[in-house]
Parts: structure tokens; C-alpha cells; sequence
């Protein structure tokens, strides 16, 4: 929950504002501004004052506890021109929250965080547990000291410039109970599951120390525990529910026939007999993969084994739309900032490469080489790296993510990032062509028969839908363009409005409507979309505008 406080009407009103938009992440707090920062402080994990940086200091001093315990703070002046991480920029999602701040109030986010300002992931915000000495560590990465990564397990990490060979300064990714040594960082990925058995009634002490004990005796550390995974059947355990908890990682249960199916090397009569499976501890563990590191072990009244599950590569298929920056999506920001490794046509990575993190690995290819950046990328995320594939438009739309899904399988994690395409892109400069039923056809015979295409055509001209052609036409390929409109001719009038756009919302854009008769396929390129409209489109003042439905289609005319 985030604490909002105030003290003037200006205050109030800017509160007000940021409480309307969050209504379920948000509470006021009224009363002496002293005691109102006192319960919020107490009460919540950040804080939104509006309020002078220098009040909000002494009001909050008295009561810090230490950067694993405060709650991050924001402050937001007067005049609403500002959103300031002053206390938890890190641990607290205060950065983070400055910024969402600032989103919605048209404020400026001010982070002084040293790792923000020079884009660097701060260690302690990798999602990870963390321990060993963070400040060094960071310090030596700020000032650009090799800084050595030492991977034991594998885990999608963010980008980090770390140093190729040896380096006084190491950060080490690792599920073992070791100390950190001097200028070293330990990273904790949850990799470790730890399978459950027990029978009613086990107290929670019993199975905490089981877990513990199996932990601690194969040398694994406790913070690197993902889940207490059991049957079904103990899915309401109250021991079991109880140890998670104090573990502080979720229950994940299974049916007794997903657990029979697993092979392990110490079944049992017992549980057969008792919830229908003849293990429960290893099979729990065991049932999504990995590696047994714990056989079941017993106390006497609960079951445990612990199997480690390496993190999964994580491969993101992020379309970067039509080229405008302000047409790239959010998300794909994002997830362009959080991939170690992109892959990409060259011509591609130079329009994004300024919003890449340091560390940020770059694989670039030319023209024709789309399979094979496709079985980089997937063999990146298997190699367990977080991975951007990059392509224009939508990577859905006859871009990168067909033939990436189709080299991947399911050991990889995928997540697709939509992106503005260019028809779409088009269709916003000509006006609103797109208003009714439409279809968007290749007119490349690369891969596809021209039969095929040609097929297509047919149909959508027989249909009357709206027609947008890509890749209507190279120097390779100059009659492609000719038999298609040739095709649609057969079903529409030489009046019928077509929108030519090339490079579109690109500086070097150009737009230009005409109609079927009248286009001159020799002015088209392989950087050019070309849309054909349907029955209905008309052109209304210079805009090429479909009707949304076709029963005010006489009375417009």
C-alpha cells in the first residue's frame, strides 16, 4: 500500500489526483501532517508526501530502521514539477515509484541513486536475494573496475557489464551455503525445490527442521528455496502451510496422478496407500524437472527431498513498430533494457541501440539471415539468458516470432511484445481506411508460391475486404504488384481510393492518395505499404475513410 500525505490545498489536490488513479494501491492519510507520515511510515511500504524535502527529512529520521525495513519515500513539491526518491530508491521501489509518479502528475522523476543515473541494475534490485559486500561491488562497477561474474547456476540475469576474464571484484550467482568472501557479492536464484511429505498433524517446527537440516547437511542455502511443492491431498496441511511461510515461499501442489507418473529412486508403499501415489517428497520435487541433490529423507512424521531447478531462459520477441521512437511500446522498452543479450537485423539495432543497457550483449545479422537470428536467440534462452529478438512492426506480422517459436520448445520461456505495425501506421497518416473488415497479404513469393498469394488476392477482393500489400514490390520483383491490383480491378471500380505510404511516421516519410486506375505500381518499393480499399472506402476531404458498417453508405454519399 502507498501512503499518501499532505499539507496544503495544492497538496491535497495533487494527492487527490494520484489517488484517483490508484485507488486500490493507495490510502489517504489526514490529520497533523507529524502524525500522519507516522502512521503511513508504520502502515505502508512507500510513501507519496507532498510536502518540502527538508520537512519530510525530519519528520521520517526518528524513525528509520535500515534499508531492508523502510519503506521507500516519495516527495512531490508544491507546484507538482517534481517527484523526488528521497528514501528507498532501491529496496524501497522509491526510483520506481518516482517515476509512475511523475507519469501521472507530469511531474519530473528525480533519482540520484549513482547506479540510475549511469543505467547500471543496481545489484540489489536484480530480484534476487543478495548479501556479501553490495557497496564495493557496486562502487567498482560504477567506476568501471572489471567486476568478474562467477555463474554456478544459471539465471536470466539483467545486463551487467561484467568483466570477460578475472577481476579483483566478483559477483556470484550460487544456491550454496558459502560466506561471501572480500569484495565479492552473493546472488541467491531461487533454484531450489524442496519436496514435501507428511502425515496429519505434523507441527510445522517438525518439518521446518527437516527441510533445514536437509538443506544445511548438502551445504545449500535456504534463501535460495523457490517453493514447498507436496500432493494435493496437503494442500491445506497446516504444518506444511506453516513452514512455507516461515521460509517465506508459496505451497505448489500436485494430483496424485502427476506424481505417480514421475520416476524416483525411493517409492514407498505408504504413500501409495495413503493419498494414491508411492512417492510424494521426491516426485513433488522432481515432477517439473531438474536435479536431485537430497534424496527423501525422513522425521517422524514428514517426508523431504530438494531437487535444484536451473532458472529457465527467457526469450522476448519485441516488435519496435514502424520506426517513429515515440511509437515504440512501453513494454518493449522494457524489455529492450532488461535482455543480457539482443539479437537483431543490424539495420534494426541501430535504431534502439542508445536505449540499451551497459552489459547489453548485441548479435546483429544482415538481410537473409532471419532463420538463423531466429536459432541464435532461442539458443541464447537455452543457454539461460534473457534474450530480446527484436523485429520492425509487430515480430508477430511476417517478422521474427514465427520462426523463433518454431525453432524453440518448451524449456525456454517466451513472451511476445506487441508492437504498432505498418499497416497500421499507414492507415493513422491516410485516415481511417481500416474501418470495416481488412486483411494484410505479402506480396512476396520468397517463400510463399505465387499461386498461394495470388489465391489470396482473389479471395479478398471477392469478399470486398480492405486489402493492405507488404512487400509489394523490389527491383527483384516488379509484376507481383501489377497482377494483384490487376486481380482486385476484377472487383472493384477504377475509382476506388488507394493510400500509398512509404516510410511511415519515419522522418523521411511520404503519404499520397489515389486510386485504383490511377496508381503507378513503378512508384512503388519494398519500403512502401500499400492499401486498397474496399466497396465502401471513399475519399472525404483528402482522408481515406472506410465506413465502420454499410447502412449509412447511401445517405453519405
Amino acid at each position: 500500500m502507498i501512503g499518501l500525505i499532505s499539507a496544503t490545498a495544492a497538496g491535497a489536490a495533487a494527492r487527490d489526483r494520484l489517488a484517483a488513479a490508484w485507488p486500490d494501491r493507495t490510502r489517504v492519510y489526514e490529520g497533523p501532517v507529524a502524525d500522519a507520515v507516522r502512521r503511513a511510515f508504520a502502515e505502508c511500504e512507500q510513501l507519496v508526501c507532498f510536502l518540502a524535502t527538508g520537512a519530510v527529512v525530519r519528520l521520517v529520521a526518528p524513525l528509520l530502521a535500515g534499508k531492508a525495513a523502510d519503506p521507500g519515500v516519495v516527495c512531490v513539491d508544491e507546484a507538482g514539477r517534481f517527484a523526488v526518491s528521497l528514501l528507498g530508491g532501491h529496496g524501497g521501489g522509491a526510483n520506481a515509484l518516482a517515476v509512475e509518479v511523475g507519469e501521472v502528475l507530469g511531474a519530473r522523476p528525480v533519482v540520484t541513486t549513482a547506479t540510475d543515473a549511469v543505467d547500471l541494475p543496481g545489484l540489489d534490485t536484480l530480484g534476487l536475494p543478495v548479501e556479501g559486500d553490495v557497496a564495493g561491488v557496486s562502487r567498482a562497477l560504477l567506476d568501471g573496475e572489471p567486476v568478474a561474474l562467477d555463474a554456478e547456476v544459471t539465471w536470466p540475469l539483467p545486463p551487467v557489464p561484467f568483466a570477460d576474464g578475472p577481476a579483483a571484484h566478483t559477483v556470484r550467482l550460487t544456491d550454496r551455503a558459502v560466506e561471501a568472501g572480500p569484495r565479492e557479492v552473493l546472488l541467491r536464484p531461487p533454484t531450489l525445490v524442496v519436496g514435501v511429505g507428511a502425515s496429519r498433524g505434523v507441527p510445522a517446527d517438525e518439518v521446518l527442521g527437516l527441510v533445514e537440516e536437509a538443506l544445511r547437511d548438502a551445504g545449500l542455502s535456504a534463501r535460495s528455496v523457490a517453493e514447498l511443492a507436496t500432493v494435493d491431498a496437503k494442500s491445506d496441511e497446516p504444518g506444511i502451510l506453516a513452514a512455507a511461510a516461515r521460509l517465506g515461499v508459496p505451497v505448489v501442489t500436485y494430483s496424485a496422478g502427476e506424481l505417480a507418473a514421475v520416476d524416483v529412486p525411493n517409492p514407498s508403499a505408504a504413500p501409495l496407500a495413503a493419498v494414491g501415489t508411492p512417492s510424494v517428497a521426491e516426485a513433488a520435487a522432481l515432477v517439473r524437472g531438474g536435479q536431485l541433490l537430497v534424496p527423501k529423507r525422513k522425521s517422524a512424521m514428514a517426508t523431504c527431498a530438494v531437487v535444484r531447478r536451473p532458472g529457465r531462459g527467457r526469450l522476448a520477441v519485441v516488435g519496435l513498430g514502424p520506426g517513429a521512437r515515440d511509437l515504440l511500446t512501453p513494454r518493449a522498452r522494457d524489455e529492450l533494457r532488461r535482455a543480457s543479450v539482443l539479437v537483431g537485423l543490424d539495420q534494426y539495432v541501430d535504431q534502439i541501440r542508445d536505449l540499451l543497457r551497459p552489459g547489453t550483449r548485441v548479435l546483429e545479422s544482415g538481410l537473409g539471415a532471419e532463420e538463423e537470428r531466429a536459432r541464435t536467440a532461442v539458443a541464447e534462452a537455452r543457454a539461460g539468458h534473457a534474450v530480446a529478438l527484436i523485429g520492425s512492426g509487430d515480430a508477430g506480422v511476417y517478422a521474427m516470432a514465427s520462426p523463433a517459436l518454431a525453432e524453440a520448445s518448451d524449456d525456454i520461456d517466451v513472451v511476445g511484445v506487441p508492437g504498432v505495425t505498418a499497416a497500421l501506421a499507414a492507415a493513422a497518416i491516410l485516415g481511417a481506411p481500416l474501418g470495416h473488415d481488412h486483411v494484410s497479404i505479402s506480396l512476396s513469393d520468397l517463400h510463399t508460391p505465387w499461386e498461394v498469394i495470388e489465391r489470396r488476392v482473389r479471395a479478398a477482393a471477392e469478399a470486398d475486404l480492405v486489402v493492405t500489400f507488404y512487400n509489394p514490390r523490389s527491383r527483384g520483383r516488379d509484376w507481383q504488384l501489377p497482377k494483384a491490383l490487376a486481380v482486385l480491378a476484377g472487383h472493384r471500380t477504377p475509382d476506388t481510393p488507394v493510400g500509398v505510404v512509404r516510410n511511415a511516421s519515419r522522418p523521411d516519410g511520404s503519404a499520397r492518395l489515389t486510386t485504383l486506375g490511377a496508381l503507378d505500381p513503378a512508384t512503388v518499393d519494398m519500403m512502401t505499404v500499400v492499401t486498397v480499399g474496399n466497396t465502401a472506402t471513399r475519399d472525404i476531404a483528402g482522408r481515406m475513410v472506410t465506413p465502420r458498417g454499410y447502412r449509412w453508405q447511401e445517405g453519405a454519399e
